[in-house]
């Protein structure tokens, strides 16, 4: 069981900028799928909030009306458990946006950690980066869709996380599950 010490750990699975499979830079497509499942690991280990950061409106009006429909009418009474787990959930127009609305909210900018498949040179283990949660700043998680997230939030972040490592040399896990292995090794 995780020990009592106040986390304010925030998600942010970005969609923009990322890379696509031959290294353009793209906006990646919103799945149903990440925000429910997501949205359930978050609160599952109590992350302060969770947000889907996509500059596409279309994209984010898919985003507010899966919300809306599990807070509110058949599916707040159909699934009480998701309505909980979207109570942290948020869409966001870009990255900066995002980290603006926390710096105000804290009165401090949160500690940046990006994740990627791949190690960089400013990459912190899990054991570093679970220290520096316990120290009770706002800690922002960055996840990337896609193939990853572009260099420019690399360079901006003050931390890299070392990638998630299987058993074999394959290595490209879905979000979802990245997402759930890394919470799991900072904060149970």
């Amino acid at each position: 069981m995780a020990d009592t010490i106040k986390r304010e750990i925030h998600l942010a699975l970005i969609h923009y900028p990322v890379y696509n499979k031959v290294g353009e830079v793209v906006t990646s497509s919103v799945t149903t799928l990440d925000i429910h499942d997501i949205s359930r690991v978050a609160r599952t280990y109590a992350v302060s909030s969770f947000c889907v950061v996509t500059p596409l409106k279309k994209q984010q009006q898919l985003v507010e009306r899966l919300i809306e429909h599990w807070m509110t009418g058949y599916g707040a009474e159909y699934n009480p458990t998701r309505k909980e787990a979207l109570l942290i959930t948020r869409v966001m127009n870009n990255f900066t946006e995002m980290v603006r609305d926390l710096t105000e909210q804290y009165e401090k900018k949160p500690v940046i950690v990006a994740t990627s498949a791949k190690k960089f040179p400013k990459s912190v283990s899990f054991q570093y980066l679970r220290k520096e949660i316990k120290r009770e700043e706002p800690v922002l998680l960055l996840f990337g869709t896609g193939w990853g997230l572009e260099k420019s939030i690399l360079t901006e972040a003050d931390y890299v996380l070392d990638p998630v490592e299987g058993v074999g040399e394959y290595n490209h896990l879905p979000v979802r599950a990245a997402i759930a292995i890394i919470l799991d090794r900072l904060v149970a």
